[in-house]
């Protein structure tokens, strides 16, 4: 602890180090929310979690504000967890490395977790402030919202009394995010094959790529890496015949991939027309994503001969097929708002086993027939190669509210403070606002957050000048809601 002493505002940045010394990846969340709940017993406040794994920490109203209607605010415990090729973190147990260069903070060799680690911070230091003014406080902790928004979808809100709510979990400051897209994941599973042979082991890489988070990193058209080893594997067919062990990339869903490998068995004679063919592929990404994504590289590596079990030819061609026809990307822009996407999707991991190819991808739409189309179309491929798909962590789009006196509070707000008027938007990424109004009948939502940049990455970066801003920000609205 303290290596963000003497940073302001001092007590958002104390909590912010506080959960980031908290392994919290998604699915293993329990020593942060055991870190909640001694937070709110040993400031006396009322507090609780339910079975899907979410905090609810309650405050009263400061003096004079004890009429007006209880404000919500919201954030989530869990972080995507990303690290570079030569770290030795373990998210199950090491804290998070912390830096401070000039304005920016950011994490060792990790991604920061940012996301939503200062929207904690940030209503941990309201809870602990009985110096602000606001009206009662009911702060909501969800839990995994990073794999499917799992906490939110389970949580029951009727332990709520307020119709406003503060979203933390938006990454650009001066936004005001006031509707999303709807999404899933879809997990295919088709059985493979093996036989036994003898040859020459390859690894072909692409790495170096910048990934991104897939909702709002989507419409940079970044390459995925998945989708790339699959195109590289196509293109090799043409000029050698090869064995596939098996194929593998990606960490999240949500998570555009920078890295993928697949291992061959080839004939030893065959090894310098690969290692041509893959120069010539790299070149060619190289120019085809310049500008895009300008750190494409494929690398290959040889071992020693040995016995192997490799996939059969049946089994291979459908994990090429695979790779190559599932959708991803940008698919539909919106018709009504321009500039925004309407539906993506994102082949987000890809592994091999013994008897079956897994992947999971993330789809994503601010219509709901949008989302289906894509879920059949990779439900169709999907069977089509002997296969299935489960379909999970579904959840609704956040539709924008013409009517919203919170925002025009909070407009005002940022008006008075920053002689400016916020960009009010939707934006493509998830966020559990449309669960929230889901169970919340006339809930007035609005997502404000610091700017976090290059989100579930390891180039993820906060803006300490910024996450002062919307300190005051926070400050003022809450002052502000009578």
């Amino acid at each position: 602890m303290d290596l963000l002493k003497g940073l302001e505002p001092d007590r958002v940045f104390h909590f912010f180090e506080a959960v980031s010394d908290i392994p919290r990846s998604s699915g293993k969340t329990e020593a942060v929310r055991d870190y909640l709940l001694q937070f709110a017993e040993e400031r006396s406040l009322v507090c609780s979690a339910d079975e899907g794994g979410n905090v609810v920490i309650k405050k009263a109203a400061s003096e004079g504000y004890e009429e007006a209607p209880a404000v919500i605010m919201q954030s989530h415990m869990d972080m995507v967890c990303v690290k570079t090729a030569d770290s030795e973190h373990n998210f199950d147990t090491d804290a998070l490395e912390l830096f401070v260069e000039g304005d920016t903070l950011y994490a060792d060799g990790t991604s920061l977790g940012a996301d939503d680690g200062i929207g904690m911070a940030m209503t941990l230091a309201v809870l602990d402030d009985d110096t602000l003014a606001h009206p009662a406080i009911e702060a909501v902790f969800t839990n995994d919202e990073e794999i499917g928004l799992l906490g939110a979808s389970a949580f029951d809100a009727s332990v709520l009394q307020g119709k406003r709510m503060l979203n933390l979990d938006s990454e650009t400051e001066g936004v005001f995010t006031c509707g999303c897209a709807g999404g899933s994941r879809v997990d295919s599973i088709i059985p493979v094959n093996r036989m036994r042979m003898k040859g020459l082991p390859v690894v072909i890489t692409v790495c170096g790529l910048a990934g991104g988070h897939s909702g709002e990193a989507i419409d940079t058209y970044r390459p995925n890496a998945n989708k790339l080893i699959g195109r590289i594997l196509y293109e090799l067919t043409n000029v050698a015949a090869y064995s596939l062990e098996g194929v593998s990339g990606g960490e999240k869903d949500n998570a555009i991939p920078v890295e993928a490998k697949a291992r061959l068995v080839i004939d030893e004679e065959d090894y310098p027309i690969i290692i041509t063919t893959v120069e010539k592929i790299e070149k060619e990404l190289k120019k085809e994503f310049r500008g895009i994504d300008n750190g494409v590289r494929v690398k290959i590596e040889k071992g020693n001969p040995h016995k192997m079990d490799v996939l059969d030819m049946d089994s291979q061609d459908k994990i090429i097929s695979f790779l190559l026809h599932t959708p991803n990307g940008v698919l539909q822009m919106s018709g009504q708002t321009p500039g925004l996407v309407q539906t993506s999707c994102n082949l987000g991991i890809v592994r091999t086993g013994e008897k079956e190819f897994a992947a999971t991808t993330g789809t994503r739409s601010s219509v709901a027939s949008g989302r289906k189309s894509v879920e059949l179309a990779i439900r169709e491929i999907s069977a089509s190669l002997g296969g299935g798909v489960h379909i999970y962590g579904d959840y609704p789009a956040w539709e924008y509210r013409e009517s919203s006196p919170l925002r025009d509070t909070m407009t005002a707000c940022y008006r008075e403070l920053f002689g400016a008027e916020p960009v009010v938007q939707q934006i493509h990424a998830g966020l559990e606002c449309g669960l929230f109004a889901e169970k919340i009948n006339g809930l007035d939502a609005v997502a404000i957050g610091p700017t976090v940049t290059d989100i579930h990455t390891t180039d993820e970066k906060l803006s300490i000048s910024s996450v002062q801003r919307s300190w005051e920000l926070i400050k003022t609205v809450l002052a502000a809601l009578k």
